[in-house]
């Protein structure tokens, strides 16, 4: 099936992100959002908070459609959810709402089986990539939250690889430099080879 014919069988697609305050599931979802935006695409992207503290458990959530959003609530049914934060798993029902033929996927060294019998999840798919270790080693900080974004890319062709790239520079450049506009890039594309599918 080709870009072009997914992109047109995929009216809307929501997309649920967990992690912990600081760690950029916000910004991620933002970013997905804005990647969408410019290349015409409707979209939606914000935030939900319990506690609002570092380290405390949030959400973020983003949709993205060919057609107008009318739908102001919090997505309910994610065909994708992101765990930016691995320790969540076991304390959050990250699964919550997610269809049977859902993806979930998670920042984790682990395999796609050990994370599906964690979370219990028999359907679907279940992507693992360690990208708090791409992070590292890209950005040379902890912020898996872009490395998670090219894992997303991966499994929803909505927006290309090359697309977010391009918007990347675009609006990393003036931000963080080139040097870490380029790491952000290596990040996402190596979490987008790196995936695991199970």
């Amino acid at each position: 099936m080709g870009e072009s014919r997914v992109r047109v069988i995929m009216s809307m697609v929501e997309v649920a992100w967990h992690g912990r305050g600081g760690q950029g599931a916000k910004t991620a979802s933002q970013f997905l959002g804005e990647a969408a935006l410019d290349i015409g695409k409707y979209i939606q992207a914000f935030p939900e908070y319990g506690p609002e503290r570092a380290g405390a458990p949030m959400k973020a959530f983003t949709r993205i459609s060919d057609e107008p959003i009318y739908v102001h609530s919090s997505v309910r049914k994610p065909d994708v959810v992101i765990v930016i934060d691995p320790t969540l798993l076991g304390g959050v029902d990250v699964t919550e709402g997610l269809e049977d033929n859902g993806v979930l996927l998670v920042n984790t060294e682990k395999s796609p089986e050990d994370i599906r019998k964690i979370v219990n999840f028999k359907h679907g798919k279940v992507g693992t990539v360690d990208a708090t270790k791409i992070a590292l080693e890209t950005l040379k900080i902890p912020m898996p939250n872009m490395p998670m974004l090219g894992a997303f890319l991966k499994v929803n062709t909505i927006v290309s690889i090359d697309e977010v790239s391009e918007i990347v520079k675009a609006k990393f450049v003036k931000k963080l430099g080139e040097e870490k506009t380029k790491a952000n890039i290596e990040g996402i594309k190596r979490a987008y080879s790196e995936l695991r599918l199970g």
